[in-house]
């Protein structure tokens, strides 16, 4: 399948728009995997005890083991307004960088309890930028779950470095989204051998190999939850590369085709590269599709991940998507995703009363959704898959094709263990 495939699937369903009742984790959740990619950098959260508690427990490591990433607690004194939270929060950060002096980026990340008492993290941000730049850089964005779902966080935190990257007129490509370091790698051996040069990724593994910005530069996404980030570097004049998103070896071939095509690279050369890693893919992938193949699917809106799996499950897998919810559909970046996806109910935003009765009328043979609705619905007799676990889990690009088929498959097979048991 190519790009060049005529636009059908689901380009003109109309959507099903929801604006109830949500179940979803806030952006804070985005520390978890941005803090393991970003080797010198420190997450602060400037929130509540019960954000700090967040962090921790989806971290599933002790503050005492000194992580990359804490929580300024507002206590109530901040709250009441009868202390300087700005100065105070200065006064944290200093400590912080005094213990820590490895720290070469520093991300204030607001929450709903900073956000409700209007505390201004970009002003404080600058004072400390101005104090200690630029061996220490600080960034601030908004971590709140008041209005976003949780992979918003990682779009938050990558739209607030676009500005201070350097500019370059050199022609360069950029990888834009957090990617596990083993597949980065395995994405950069693959443009390797095309013959691209000049790639760099955003976010960098260390402060130092940031990239550099530029009107020549090419950029595209690994993770379909971009959206502010794509349009602040093209605000800074770099060029979007459309493609689908590198789920699947469908996806991941369109995905470095794509790239090839802008940079001329010889389809002999493509084929030669790509082949064997493709029919790896391709048979991880089969090992699970008889498990899957012909199971109907039910995706809550949760990550805003679900178009681009919805696709990969369907046309790979041989799954029925009977529903496909995401909290925020963005037709200019989905819109290659939706030309593939066979027809099904789409539907954008969350009312969970209303998902759930359209959810018990379809009874699907395996449902995606958040650990709030996970336990409820197994316990009323469904096979559910976590969405975050999808976040956490390394699931781009070819060699992990068969990693993510093996997330859905393995609830049905344990469901079906679980029955053969139980008989």
């Amino acid at each position: 399948m190519s790009l060049d495939t005529p636009p059908t699937g689901c380009l003109h369903t109309p959507v099903l728009r929801e604006r109830g009742q949500r179940e979803v984790f806030c952006g804070l959740t985005g520390i978890i995997w941005l803090h393991r990619k970003m080797q010198d950098a420190f997450f602060l959260v400037v929130g509540s005890r019960t954000c700090a508690h967040l962090l921790q427990s989806a971290a599933g490591v002790m503050i005492f083991a000194e992580p990359r990433f804490g929580t300024a607690i507002l206590e109530e004194k901040d709250l009441a307004g009868l202390a300087d939270a700005h100065q105070e929060l200065e006064r944290e950060v200093e400590r912080l960088l005094s213990r820590r002096p490895d720290i070469r980026q520093l991300f204030l990340v607001g929450s709903c309890p900073s956000e409700v008492i209007k505390l201004d993290l970009s002003r404080t941000a600058e004072r400390l930028n101005a104090r200690h730049g630029p061996s220490v850089r600080v960034y601030n964005y908004s971590g709140s779950g008041i209005e976003t779902t949780f992979t918003q966080g990682e779009d938050a935190c990558l739209a607030a470095m676009v500005p201070g990257l350097a500019e370059t007129q050199d022609e360069t490509l950029l990888v834009v989204g957090a990617l596990p370091d083993v597949v980065e790698d395995q994405c950069l051996s693959l443009l390797t051998q095309m013959g691209i040069r000049n790639v760099s990724f955003l976010p960098s593994r260390r402060a130092s190999d940031a990239p550099k910005v530029g009107e020549n530069t090419r950029f595209i996404l690994t993770q379909p939850f971009l959206a502010d980030t794509a349009h602040a570097l093209e605000r800074r004049g770099a060029q979007r590369i459309v493609a689908p998103f590198p789920f699947g070896e469908e996806g991941t071939t369109d995905w470095l085709r794509a790239v090839a095509k802008r940079h001329g690279v010889m389809l002999e050369t493509f084929d030669a590269v790509t082949a064997a890693p493709r029919a790896r893919a391709r048979k991880a992938v089969a090992a699970h599709a008889e498990t899957l193949r012909g199971k109907t699917l039910f995706m809550f809106p949760d990550s805003q991940l679900e178009i681009p799996l919805a696709r990969f499950l369907a046309r790979e897998c041989g799954m029925l998507p009977v529903e496909v919810g995401t909290p925020y559909l963005h037709r200019g970046l989905m819109e290659p995703e939706l030309a593939l996806l066979p027809q099904t109910v789409l539907s954008e935003g969350q009312d969970v009363d209303l998902q759930l009765d359209r959810h018990a009328a379809l009874k699907p043979d395996l449902t995606v959704c958040g650990l709030g609705l996970a336990n409820p619905l197994e316990a009323a007799g469904h096979a559910t898959k976590w969405a975050i676990e999808l976040v956490f889990t390394p699931v781009h690009f070819y060699e992990q094709a068969g990693d993510l088929a093996g997330l859905f498959s393995r609830p049905l097979r344990r469901r079906a263990l679980l029955q053969g048991a139980a008989r």
